[in-house]
């Protein structure tokens, strides 16, 4: 019996060790670096990420568990909004280390909840499975800091040439803002659309961008009465924005 107990607790220990190394060896995929690739299974088929969504925007959006009510809230609420998400060349990922089962079980349900009064609506966008977080851990997405083990609220801006290239964390307790999720990867499409110009705080498509220096051209132009440039001071620097012409994209 003495040996039995003592292997049993040989056996936690080495489990414990095991989570706690891959615990300690989880990395978030920086701003610039190669979004990590994956194979797993999802409530609309087999997802080989990136390689299924060749020349689109992926955010890859990561939410604790199943059933609970903060992430049912935000899935329903880009549900109503997938269309726009679409609109911008741009494929949602939602991510939980629940069992297919519960993905199954749960996107049925939340189907046929009429969320805010905007009536039922279907989830097109595949709900992955990693119950086994090699994803999770791949993206530093483990929550280590609970007993359940869980993934954290987490959302990553992956563009067409699989570059991670934002992210943002949240605290389980706090629903994620829709919203700023859709600005966000606007502001991103719109600086790779133009190249040289940034984006000041509180940006929306349709503001006025900014300009990190002056081009000997673009000292001409404030010269113009009619200048596309002006300025606040010399460091802060803007460039009016204007409609593209139709067929100039």
């Amino acid at each position: 019996m003495k040996g039995l107990l003592f292997a049993c607790g040989m056996l936690i220990c080495v489990s414990n060790a095991s989570m706690a190394q891959s615990g300690s060896s989880q990395r978030i995929p920086l701003i610039g670096s190669t979004a990590p690739s994956f194979k797993a299974p999802s409530t609309s088929g087999p997802v080989s990420f990136p390689g299924d969504f060749p020349g689109q925007w992926k955010i890859l959006f990561a939410h604790p568990r199943d059933f609970t009510p903060v992430c049912s809230s935000e899935i329903l609420d880009l549900a109503y909004r997938q269309k726009e998400f679409e609109a911008l060349n741009t494929q949602i990922l939602v991510l939980s280390v629940d069992r297919m089962v519960y993905h199954q079980s749960w996107k049925a349900d939340l189907e046929d909840i009429d969320f805010r009064g905007r009536g039922k609506v279907r989830i097109g966008f595949p709900l992955v499975v990693d119950s086994s977080y090699a994803i999770s851990y791949r993206y530093g997405m483990v929550d280590t800091q609970t007993r359940s083990g869980q993934s954290v609220r987490g959302v990553f801006f992956i563009d067409p040439e699989n570059t991670v290239r934002a992210f943002q964390f949240y605290p389980s307790e706090v629903g994620r803002n829709t919203d700023e999720i859709l600005r966000t990867l606007q502001a991103l499409q719109a600086h790779d659309a133009h190249g040289d110009i940034v984006l000041p705080v509180n940006w929306r498509p349709g503001d006025d961008f900014m300009k990190t220096h002056l081009e000997p051209e673009d000292k001409v132009e404030l010269k113009e009465p009619d200048s596309d440039i002006y300025y606040i001071n010399w460091y802060m620097i803007y460039q009016k924005y204007h409609e593209p012409e139709a067929g100039s994209e």
